[in-house]
């Protein structure tokens, strides 16, 4: 009976023809992944056969999941680092100072100076402001002719421009020595060294601690941290209060001096500057009649105070006529493209510091402009903004100036 039982289950056929291969000596073992499916038997065909239960389950609930919500970002105004400032001025900043308009005046006053006041390419032509409140000029309104000695000058004996004139001898100068330059010089009038410009009153220590302030930060920034700054010593009015002198900072723990938003780094800076014209060590009268070299020198030698910043300050603050940096990726670059180079494809190439021009290429280049190179330098921060190609050797202008 048995035998027949199994016989029957083992060859039903299945549909599609193939037949089980489950043994018949022990139909009782499970079947693997390997075997082939089982034959359907007539038994679980009426199963299968049966209408399923009209009873369902109810459906689940649930909720759509919503997206996580990102936290509102708190802002936050900008804070110092104690990083060191950069070696070479940031983008922004060299539009500023290069525009027609910039000047690095502290004290505004449009009155020009008297037009007989002598100036002088080789010695600063600003009018400083000493801690004590008082202006200098490195030639007073009188020059002796027979005793220049007298006045302590390490630059020429004797002036050899007057505030009226300055600008127009040094624009002449540049003219004869390279007629390309005319259509720059008439399209562009440089208000740095006009009678205007030298009318400025520059405080020396305050535009040197200012400058260090900026340092790094947006200009936004930079501004309210000096009125902050200010603000340490005078209440809570600063624009209209005055500027700190030397003795009142060295006076002042860098701690408090923090509290203007400064850095560390940057408030050990500003202090230290301060010493330097606390001790005597720079002075309105050094600055006025001190050589270009020793200016530099002096200034360079502050920290805080890198080479780029001091001839900056040279050139606007200080007025002086022969500053010309080679650092500045501006003046490389204009000076690149006023002598007929594509500066694209010198960019591309890459070069570091020296991206445009060589530094001596630079020096050799610009040696014919003294002594009005920082002129020359001002103008090839617009070199390409004139075609200078189409007027080549046309120096017709340079009385107009």
């Amino acid at each position: 009976m048995s035998l027949r039982r199994s016989a029957r289950t083992a060859s039903i056929p299945l549909k599609s023809g193939m037949t089980t291969r489950a043994s018949i000596s022990d139909p009782k073992r499970p079947l693997t992944p390997d075997d082939e499916p089982l034959t359907v038997s007539k038994r679980s065909k009426r199963h299968s056969s049966r209408k399923p239960s009209t009873t369902t389950a109810e459906p689940t609930s649930f909720k759509v999941p919503l997206p996580p919500s990102r936290p509102k970002r708190k802002h936050t105004p900008p804070t110092e680092t104690d990083e060191p400032p950069p070696l070479t001025p940031t983008p922004s900043l060299v539009g500023l100072i290069s525009a027609p308009t910039y000047s690095s005046g502290d004290i505004d006053n449009a009155t020009p100076p008297p037009p007989s006041r002598p100036a002088d390419p080789h010695i600063s032509n600003a009018t400083l402001v000493t801690p004590g409140g008082t202006q200098a000029t490195a030639y007073s309104s009188y020059v002796p002719e027979s005793s220049p000695s007298k006045l302590g000058l390490k630059g020429p004996s004797h002036p050899t421009s007057t505030a009226s004139n300055l600008l127009s001898q040094a624009c002449a100068h540049l003219i004869s020595v390279e007629p390309k330059l005319a259509p720059l010089i008439r399209k562009h009038t440089c208000h740095i060294f006009s009678p205007s410009g030298l009318a400025e009153k520059i405080d020396p220590f305050r535009s040197l601690a200012s400058g260090i302030m900026a340092q790094q930060v947006s200009g936004a920034a930079a501004k309210s941290i000096k009125n902050k700054f200010i603000g340490l010593f005078n209440g809570d009015d600063p624009p209209q209060s005055n500027f700190p002198t030397p003795v009142q900072v060295v006076a002042t723990d860098i701690s408090r001096l923090r509290l203007a938003g400064l850095s560390q780094r940057k408030a050990e800076y500003i202090h230290g500057l301060a010493e330097k014209f606390a001790t005597g060590e720079l002075s309105t009268s050094m600055l006025l009649q001190a050589s270009d070299e020793e200016v530099m020198e002096k200034l360079i030698a502050v920290r805080g105070l890198g080479k780029w910043s001091v001839e900056m300050f040279a050139c606007f603050g200080l007025k002086r006529m022969d500053v010309f940096s080679t650092g500045d990726l501006g003046v490389q670059r204009g000076m690149a493209a006023f002598m007929g180079k594509d500066v694209s494809k010198l960019k591309a190439k890459g070069g570091g510091k020296w991206k445009y021009m060589s530094e001596k290429d630079m020096l050799e280049g610009s040696e014919k402009y003294r002594p009005y190179r920082s002129l020359f330098m001002w103008y090839m921060w617009r070199a390409e903004d004139v075609d200078v190609s189409a007027v080549e050797g046309n120096g017709e202008g340079a009385a107009s100036v």
